[in-house]
């Protein structure tokens, strides 16, 4: 049975490989391709477009790459029609995924949507995509349930499905030795982004921040999947204190803070339990036609979850270096400031493990809903 399953980014990606292993678990007959990239390959995708290809962030951004990402569009849907998949799963990324959603549906082939669009912060009436062409919303923040629910969405809560990750066993003398750090000094994670065009808008300020922070501390930069060691080496140039790593989730749980932009790396930061501020920087215009409709009171996740706010927000104009730095000095050392965000960042991560009636991980709860799925829908032939 073929499984179309289309993920257009860095974490769609690792959420679309632990789906596939968690399906695979319950049906090893089954068979995948679609949208992904090395994570997906791993675990049996085969990738008829590489991801890496669609990270685009922004309005104006977009349009310069549509002829590209129309391209590929076509190639995904042609070989749709070739394999004639019993399912569509198509993660986050709406500008790439409705399209497919739709042509899905044209094809009377049911989909599931895991990560749903965040209508809920802008575009709320675009809820009515959902409803004309999803079967299923499963969401991994627990106010998205009720907000789609009560707009005749069939959603469920599946939980976050980074929300059981613990801090990795990463002996930091054998880390520090590794990356040439020096183990004595505090360390501080930087993370721009996972798009090219977000690391050119927001790496800048953050190397001017923590070259405002001083010699005091050591910085790492893990290296996105769906980027080029090369890029960031030529817009660090020769600061010798930042260090490039391979892999965030040992660079978090080692360091005393991070500055972090917005996005899945927020949710990271949170799990590993590693203070941080929040900092983001779209184009001006981007942000000229995108600010009017954002609907929520908060830009940080982790303050969507919690309902006020636990980190720092430094956005577009806000977030410069000198800004960065105030509200860095005050979460770094011992105190009351640190103390209360450690405490937020620990109610989040509860929130984000979903139902307690059980004690599946978020993918596991998301492989039953499409199972279930599978079950109640007719086969294409």
């Amino acid at each position: 049975m073929q499984i179309l399953i289309s993920a257009g980014e860095a974490s769609g990606e690792m959420y679309g490989a632990q789906l596939i292993e968690a399906l695979h678990r319950r049906d090893p007959s089954l068979e995948f391709f679609g949208v992904g990239g090395d994570r997906m390959r791993a675990v049996g995708c085969d990738t008829v477009v590489d991801a890496k290809y669609l990270a685009v962030v922004g309005i104006s951004e977009i349009v310069s790459h549509l002829p590209k990402i129309y391209g590929l569009f076509h190639k995904l849907i042609a070989e749709a029609d070739r394999r004639h998949p019993a399912l569509a799963i198509v993660i986050d990324s709406p500008a790439f995924n409705w399209r497919v959603a739709r042509q899905m549906r044209k094809r009377g082939i049911p989909v599931v949507y895991y990560v749903c669009p965040q209508f809920w912060a802008w575009r709320q009436g675009r809820v009515r995509l959902l409803r004309k062409y999803i079967d299923k919303a499963l969401v991994i923040f627990p106010f998205e349930e009720k907000f789609y629910r009560d707009r005749n969405v069939d959603a469920t809560f599946v939980g976050h499905p980074l929300a059981d990750l613990s801090p990795p066993p990463t002996n930091r003398a054998a880390y520090a030795a590794t990356h040439q750090l020096d183990p004595a000094k505090p360390w501080i994670t930087l993370m721009p982004g996972s798009r090219m065009k977000e690391v050119r808008m927001n790496l800048p300020t953050i190397l001017d921040s923590a070259a405002k922070l001083g010699s005091e501390y050591e910085f790492l930069l893990p290296v996105a999947p769906t980027l080029d060691r090369s890029f960031l080496e030529s817009l660090i140039g020769s600061r010798q204190s930042i260090h490039l790593v391979n892999d965030a989730l040992p660079a978090l749980a080692q360091s005393r803070a991070g500055i972090i932009a917005s996005g899945t790396a927020t949710v990271e930061a949170a799990l590993m339990g590693t203070p941080f501020v929040m900092v983001y920087r779209v184009s001006k215009l981007t942000y000229l036609l995108g600010r009017p409709r954002v609907k929520v009171p908060h830009f940080a996740m982790v303050n969507l979850i919690a309902g006020k706010e636990v980190v720092p927000e430094l956005v577009q104009h806000h977030f410069t270096a000198d800004k960065v730095v105030a509200r860095m000095r005050k979460i770094l050392p011992d105190g009351q400031p640190r103390s209360q965000m450690l405490e937020g960042l620990a109610s989040v991560r509860k929130l984000l493990r979903g139902p307690t009636s059980d004690s599946l991980h978020p993918a596991e709860r998301a492989a039953e809903a499409v199972l279930k799925l599978l079950q109640q829908m007719p086969i294409q032939k």
